[in-house]
This record gives C-alpha cells, structure tokens and sequence, in this order.
C-alpha cells in the first residue's frame, strides 16, 4: 500500500478535516499561534515582601537625569535608588517598584574579610527611579530561581555620591582594610510611604513623572492598586527580560531567547504532527 494511504488513514482515524488550499494555511496559523501564544506568557518576577534583606551598591546618577521610571528631574536631588531587575518588574523602561519608597538600614559589609559591622545604625529612606538591569553575575542578576552573589534576591543601587546624603553616610574602618569604600552592603529594607517618609515628597517638583511623550511612569506614592502601581512595561509591550548574559541563559545556550518549555511540548507536537496529516490529506486531492 503507497505511503500516503497510511497518512490518509490516519487523518480519518483522528477525524480530522482535509484542508482545501485556503483552509490549509489558516489551520496552521492558528496552530502556530497558539503555540506562541503560550511561550510568550508574562515574564515571572520576584514578588518580595515589605520588608526583607537585600545588598546594596552604589552608582553615579547625574543631576536632573531622567532615569527609566521617567521620574522628574528634580527628584534626583533627593534619595533616589535603582532596583535590581527582577525586583523591579520590567526588563526596560518602568515596573511596578517604581516610585516605591523604601528605608534602607545598613547592617555590615559584604566582601570584606573580616565584615565590617558599624557602630553606629545609618538608614536612608530613597525612591526607587531607576532599573538595574540583570546580566552575568553582577548585584542585579538575581531572578525567581537564583539569588545574587550575595544570597540575596533583592539588589538596591543607590544614587551616591548625592547633595542628599551625607558624604559619610557609608562608616568605614580605614586603618584595619586600608580604604574606605566597601562598594557592597548587606542591609534591611522597609516599604514606607512616600508622602510621609521621604524627603523629597515636600517639593512637588519631585513627584510624578516628565511630560515629555515618552513611556514614562513614577507614581508619587504608590500603594500597590492597579490604580496608582505602575505595570510592567516588558510584558506588555511583548519584550523578554534581559537575560541574554545571564548565568542561567548561558548555561542553556539561549542568549536569552525565549524557547518553549517541556510543558509546551505536547502543544508543539500537535502543531506540527496535524499540519503534516493536513496536507496528506490535500495532496490526496
């Protein structure tokens, strides 16, 4: 019996349609899509607690910088800190931390050996302005899987050197480590309310976001409701996280493309197996 005697029997045995030419395409477009469809899910991202640990570095973020939530320029003349990656909920432009006001304590050093642990307790309250971006191993690589370096899932990039806090805000030990910049902390932090915690909430130049067209968002005192927390601007402009030099994308070998999952694989099946048992059925006609 020819070949595509088998392939007709077995469209008849799943009761499957036989496609005219015009029919043929669409069937596996639709297929196709729904295949995409499940692989381009929203991105999952750490849901973290109110309050918590996280490590702390610090970065160079000039005056009047306007940084990915599109928060106005002048709130960079108060505390303003960027989130590591997956905390912050987007892979580009703003996510739902951003405006969210946050006092961070610091608790002891990280790299040094032995730790540094301060005397004195040193906190600043900031607001988070700014996206960290996750790649290789850095502060802000951590995801839902994988905590950073530090052990810690959470990275908190402060805006240091800054008019807004002091320039001793970081206590150091010179004579036993020989400098005076650790560059990395361990600290707690605590969700606050912005209006009443930070120091920028009494000039009303510093709330809000610019106005100039772009994809901006920077709520003043963000609460968490959809009406005043910003969503995720990657997931919903279809753009995966930035994980192209991730440890865990690398491993993988997928230089952060998104691939279906073994979940999917069923679904994958199908979409390929009923178009093959489609066009037996229009090569037949």
């Amino acid at each position: 019996m020819p070949p595509h005697l088998h392939l007709s029997a077995a469209t008849k045995m799943l009761s499957l349609p036989t496609c005219s030419r015009p029919w043929l395409s669409l069937c596996f477009l639709t297929l196709i899509c729904a295949l995409f469809s499940r692989t381009a899910r929203a991105t999952e991202w750490i849901d973290y607690p109110d309050t918590g640990t996280a490590t702390l570095t610090h970065y160079t973020l000039p005056n009047g910088y306007i940084a990915s939530c599109g928060c106005t320029g002048a709130s960079t003349q108060y505390p303003t800190a960027a989130m590591s990656q997956y905390a912050f909920g987007s892979s580009t432009a703003y996510g739902p931390s951003c405006g969210r006001c946050f006092k961070i304590t610091l608790m002891d050093t990280y790299l040094p050996d032995p730790p540094f642990i301060p005397n004195v307790t040193k906190s600043v309250v900031i607001k988070v302005t700014d996206l960290c971006p996750a790649g290789g191993n850095g502060w802000c690589s951590a995801t839902p899987g994988k905590p950073n370096q530090g052990g810690q899932y959470i990275n908190f990039d402060l805006a240091w050197p800054s008019s807004s806090i002091p320039d001793d805000f970081f206590p150091s030990n010179k004579a036993l480590y020989g400098f005076t910049d650790f560059g990395v902390w361990n600290v707690s932090y605590q969700s606050v309310d912005c209006l009443e915690n930070w120091e920028g909430a009494k000039n009303a130049a510093a709330l809000g976001s610019v106005d100039d067209g772009s994809s901006v968002c920077c709520p003043a005192n963000p609460t968490g409701s959809a009406n005043d927390t910003c969503p995720s601007f990657s997931d919903d402009n279809g753009i995966p996280p930035d994980t192209a030099t991730t440890a865990a994308s690398s491993a993988a070998g997928t230089n952060g493309a998104s691939i279906p999952s073994m979940r999917d694989l069923p679904l994958l099946l199908y979409s390929l197996l009923v178009p093959s048992l489609l066009l037996s059925g229009f090569l037949l006609d």
